[in-house]
């Protein structure tokens, strides 16, 4: 009899828990900065909560709960490891595009987290820029900030968490704010939704790419456009630069070597490139994520790391 009743509660644990796991993932995210971990620690998160859901008392919210049990996940997660920055986190920017680039494939680099996990947060709470400044946080400050300012919990609620007061925690969300605005980007100039002006744009730049047109490529970015292209550990600022660095040291040399095929990351405009190979097919080569403000595109952090493209739900090749 008690078999049964066990099976019944872990039954309606899946029923209940499953509408929360888009959201879970990308609380994790947040505090990761990896959607690779962050899937993990999904799995891992409702595999505890299965195994402990016959003693779950309703004394909060399933949803608080597994909160609870993925923020502690994260936190024994990062444990002894190293931030994930991106290239712009780690120093300035190059000035010789046409220079060796220098591939840090030992650096756990910053990846880009596929939509539709945003479709269920607040797409500034996921953007880029500041998952990028969150690594700058220590694990608890980085909890912290996530749980008071993004899923709005009370201090007294994340001090329970935490095992701390909440006069703790509160000092922590301070310290979190004042780091946060040494290296959080403004992003006051971010246009979202795309105007059809900022989409004609977008859909320019993307053909440019097509017809290997590089100047048209540099005519949609402002005069302080930022590129990055992790695992590569340099990065560039301005038109100049970067159309330098795509003739020199892009592998497309004529029009038609990349093809587009557009999709969403971090509640940003994404672009999927695939690069033709010697036998004519185009091939998983890399994923930008495109920040769009009002006066052209302000940056780009193009992701060479191919494994991305099945978690975006894209392609194997292109025919």
């Amino acid at each position: 009899m008690q078999t049964t009743t066990t099976d019944e509660s872990h039954g309606d644990f899946q029923q209940l828990a499953q509408p929360y796991r888009r959201e879970l993932l990308a609380h994790c995210y947040r505090m990761l900065g990896s959607v690779h971990d962050a899937e993990d620690l999904v799995q891992e998160t409702y595999l505890r909560a299965w195994r402990a859901y016959d003693r779950f008392e309703d004394r909060s919210s399933l949803r608080t709960w597994l909160y609870r049990i993925a923020t502690n996940a994260c936190l024994s997660a990062l444990e002894g490891r190293n931030r994930r920055p991106l290239p712009t986190g780690l120093g300035g920017p190059s000035t010789e595009p046409a220079g060796d680039l220098l591939e840090r494939s030992e650096v756990p680099w910053l990846e880009p987290l596929p939509d539709p996990a945003t479709v269920v947060t607040s797409r500034e709470t996921v953007r880029l820029a500041l998952v990028a400044a969150l690594q700058h946080l220590p694990p608890r400050q980085r909890a912290v900030l996530v749980l008071r300012d993004v899923l709005r919990w009370k201090a007294a609620e994340v001090a329970d968490l935490l095992e701390t007061s909440p006069a703790a925690v509160n000092s922590m969300l301070q310290r979190a704010h004042a780091q946060l605005d040494k290296v959080a980007p403004s992003e006051d100039d971010v246009v979202e939704p795309l105007t059809p002006e900022l989409q004609e744009l977008l859909d320019r730049y993307a053909t440019a790419f097509e017809n290997y047109d590089v100047d048209a490529i540099v005519r949609q970015l402002t005069e302080d456009a930022v590129w990055e292209m992790p695992p590569f550990a340099a990065w560039f600022v301005g038109p100049a630069d970067i159309g330098e660095l795509i003739l020199v040291q892009c592998p497309m040399k004529a029009p038609g070597d990349l093809r587009i095929v557009p999709t969403s990351a971090n509640g940003q405009p994404a672009l999927a490139q695939y690069l033709r190979g010697d036998d004519g097919v185009h091939r998983p080569f890399a994923i930008q994520v495109v920040t769009v403000g009002a006066a052209g595109i302000t940056h780009v952090a193009q992701f060479f790391d191919t494994s991305l493209f099945p978690l975006f739900g894209l392609p194997d090749v292109l025919t």
